[in-house]
């Protein structure tokens, strides 16, 4: 849901880090006179459309995430179906849902560096066209081993949104705008996989053929594309500041002109393999990440465990129909959407009003923490609530209505670990944000695979109530990085404990 959802953020700031020969503002160098860059008032600057423009754009990255998150959740009320026509087992009924979120492993990877050699538009016009036709693979499916197959792939394909749409708001918004948009945007990731299994359950409902629900998905997603095809234009500053070289070579006969992305001395090749390991690397040695990755996983793979707890819970316990038991997701994304609007009301003015106070040095990145050390006990309470008020004997509002608390905490909590790793790790942010997506997305695929069979053995109560108790044990993470994270940036490698020079005062 958060994948932004949140990994459209880790892509934010991939060019500063993984491209530093292309300067995405377009400011030339001073030492090279040739070097192409916009002028202060340039309207090929992305930066430079106007605020209608961008707002457009913001939205149709939204739009392009929402049918990505839709897709992952959809399959899941028409698995018993699934599991009618094909013979699967339970457990294989559930990789429909479990192997497209695999595919979010995979992709953002592939697609960040691919979108900073080629341009946003071209990947996503290829990745959604492919993505498309693996919906059709899958709408026309004669067995289990092809679904689950156009099922992993579809999901690497639909990945490019995920990890590429933060991008694009990043290359068209400038810092004082961006934190805004980031904040809207993220209502995107939540509707889409609550909207999945509310539109799926009603086509149970009216008992159509399963292929009917990856035709709409192929509908959905080829509508997209035509989107992106006729309304999104390119936004990666280095990529148009090539264009704009070869115009000014062809007009001036003078190869001597060039841009920044012209000179970069890596082979596409060598950008993946660097992309690929480095995550890792920062990963597994860094207890800063560890323990923030461990955390979102975990609150990650919540999401996704509630596709199967919540049928358990709505349709067996409450005997509601799959298309009313659809319903019962909505709160998820009204409380984020609340959680959205209380990040820009107080505490996006809190952290502007920090940064004034710090100036001209960096705001510490601990001051992010206090948003998720306010959002981890709501997070863990939302689990006792929803164990304790899913009896049938008491009014199906209560255990309903506990989502409101769980989308709220759970968006708040994104919003804040995520930019304190962006600040903690400044230049190689976007290779701790790799590695946290990976892991995130390995957990969001496995905990739906034990779900149902925990919530049959246990009941709701205790099976919820079993999330609860591991959401207090880790509740204590924030709070103990917000208390010695400075100490553990001291002996960190990657993580800067001081501001560079340029930012002291002279």
């Amino acid at each position: 849901m958060v994948d932004l959802q949140m990994q459209s953020i880790s892509t934010i700031i991939q060019p500063n880090e993984s491209n530093k020969e292309a300067d995405s503002s377009g400011t030339p160098s001073t030492s090279d006179s040739y070097l192409v860059h916009f002028d202060a008032d340039d309207p090929a600057n992305p930066k430079n459309w106007s605020s209608v423009k961008k707002w457009y754009f913001t939205i149709a990255a939204g739009f392009l995430v929402l049918n990505a998150t839709f897709s992952s959740s959809a399959a899941s009320p028409m698995i018993p179906t699934l599991m009618q026509v094909f013979g699967m087992s339970e457990e294989v009924g559930i990789l429909t849902v479990s192997l497209f979120v695999c595919g979010y492993c995979v992709g953002p990877l592939i697609w960040g560096p691919l979108s900073e050699q080629y341009g946003r538009r071209p990947v996503f016009i290829v990745s959604f066209f492919i993505y498309t036709c693996f919906q059709v693979g899958c709408a026309l499916a004669q067995n289990t081993a092809s679904i689950l197959i156009f099922r992993f792939l579809g999901g690497a394909f639909a990945a490019a949104p995920l990890a590429n749409s933060g991008a694009l708001i990043s290359d068209i918004w400038d810092a004082k705008g961006r934190g805004t948009a980031l904040a809207i945007f993220t209502v995107a990731p939540f509707a889409g996989p609550a909207l999945g299994p509310l539109i799926a359950g009603y086509l149970v409902l009216a008992n159509v053929s399963w292929r009917w629900l990856f035709w709409i998905l192929t509908a959905f997603s080829g509508f997209c594309w035509l989107l992106i095809v006729f309304t999104i234009p390119e936004t990666y500053a280095p990529v148009l500041l090539v264009k704009k070289a070869k115009e000014i070579r062809k007009r001036t006969g003078d190869e001597k002109y060039h841009a920044a992305l012209e000179l970069q001395r890596l082979s596409l090749a060598q950008r993946m393999e660097r992309i690929l390991a480095r995550p890792f690397k920062i990963l597994f040695t860094e207890p800063m990440l560890i323990a923030i990755t461990l955390y979102m996983s975990f609150v990650y793979g919540c999401i996704y465990l509630l596709f199967e707890a919540y049928p358990v819970v709505f349709t067996e316990g409450y005997n509601l129909n799959a298309g009313v038991s659809g319903l019962m997701y909505l709160p998820l994304p009204v409380g984020g959407a609340i959680a959205v609007a209380t990040y820009i009301i107080f505490f996006n003015p809190s952290y502007e009003r920090k940064a004034k106070e710090c100036a001209p040095n960096p705001v510490p990145p601990e001051f992010r923490l206090r948003v998720a050390m306010i959002a981890a006990p709501p997070f863990a309470i939302s689990f006792f609530w929803f164990a304790w008020t899913s009896y049938p004997s008491i009014s199906i509002w209560a255990p309903m209505m506990s989502g409101v608390l769980l989308g709220f905490s759970i968006c708040l909590i994104f919003l804040s670990l995520f930019n304190y790793i962006i600040d903690a790790y400044l230049f190689v942010a976007a290779s701790a944000l790799a590695a946290n997506t990976v892991i995130r997305s390995l957990f969001g695929a496995s905990f739906p695979l034990f779900a149902t069979q925990m919530y049959d053995r246990l009941g709701p109560q205790w099976a919820s109530s079993l999330v609860g108790f591991i959401a207090l044990i880790m509740m204590p993470i924030p709070f103990v990085l917000s208390k010695y994270g400075p100490i553990l940036r001291l002996k960190s490698k990657y993580a800067p404990s001081k501001p560079p020079p340029s930012s002291s005062p002279a």
